[in-house]
């Protein structure tokens, strides 16, 4: 059991937080639109499950002289120890298969497009080595869980998928860019890039509230082609509300709460989000 803990730890399998709320949320508004079954509901929750296990096991293994040269990462699973890099593979290549296979069961279409949304899932990970816009590579890989699930649903594509997508990968890139604050020094002296390193922590901050003005943007033109009722409003207002929150809890001068900007503020906005659709 603590064997098994410890994966759990390496994939931090409570960041699904962030991605499956929305993938829940695709899925009822998709119903609109094509029958969904809870054999669906399963293999699509699966297949989140699935593919971030993969994509973390990833970054754990490319990551691990990284992590080990930061204090702040340096206990993590793969550069401590805990679990061998042998073993974190077997994890990673097992997980991507079985989200081929539950890919597979939802549909060709989602089977076809498995493989793409691994690269970009994996490849996340190495960017960071050669860019600055590695935050929006993250959040174009977690902005594919809504996408996907349309996808799943209708074997299509719709501009209601399209704008969950933008919500989640601009919300997802503006608290990547905000957590990334705390390394900037670290990774300005390993040759890494992110907004922090390259532009400095305040003009940074500056960008990550931009992206959040999209996402918020994003959420309120989202009921133009889904129409929502009243408690999908007062979901997007709360959520608002947070992102104004999280953005006046981490300063330039002050990253101390940086982590409850990342994980508290950012979980609420995915619970409340899925909240709002499914009461309208």
């Amino acid at each position: 059991m603590s064997g098994l803990r410890a994966y759990g730890r390496m994939i931090k399998v409570s960041h699904t937080i962030f991605s499956m709320p929305f993938a829940l949320s695709a899925v009822l508004l998709a119903s609109r639109e094509a029958a969904v079954t809870w054999l669906d509901v399963v293999l699509i929750v699966l297949c989140v499950l699935m593919a971030r296990s993969s994509a973390m096991g990833f970054n754990r293994i490319v990551d691990r002289e990284i992590d080990g040269a930061n204090p702040r990462t340096a206990n993590r699973e793969v550069p401590s120890g805990t679990i061998s890099v042998a073993s974190a593979w077997i994890w990673t290549l097992a997980s991507a298969a079985l989200f081929h296979v539950f890919a597979a069961m939802l549909g060709s279409l989602t089977l076809l497009l498995a493989p793409v949304a691994l690269v970009v899932l994996w490849g996340y990970s190495l960017s960071k080595r050669w860019t600055f816009l590695c935050h929006l590579i993250l959040g174009l890989a977690l902005a594919l869980a809504p996408i996907a699930a349309w996808i799943a649903i209708t074997d299509g594509m719709s501009v209601t998928a399209l704008l969950l997508g933008l919500a989640v990968g601009t919300w997802v890139s503006g608290f990547d860019i905000i957590y990334s604050c705390q390394d900037a020094e670290f990774d300005r002296k390993n040759d890494l890039s992110s907004l922090p390193a390259a532009l400095g922590v305040g003009p940074a901050l500056v960008i990550s509230a931009l992206l959040h003005v999209v996402t918020f943007a994003a959420l309120c033109a989202l009921p133009y082609w889904a129409p929502m009722g009243v408690f999908y409003w007062v979901g997007v207002v709360a959520i608002g509300g947070v992102l104004v929150w999280e953005h006046a809890i981490v300063r330039p001068t002050d990253l101390s709460r940086v982590n409850k900007a990342f994980f508290d503020l950012n979980g609420y906005i995915s619970l409340v989000f899925f909240a709002g659709v499914a009461l309208s």
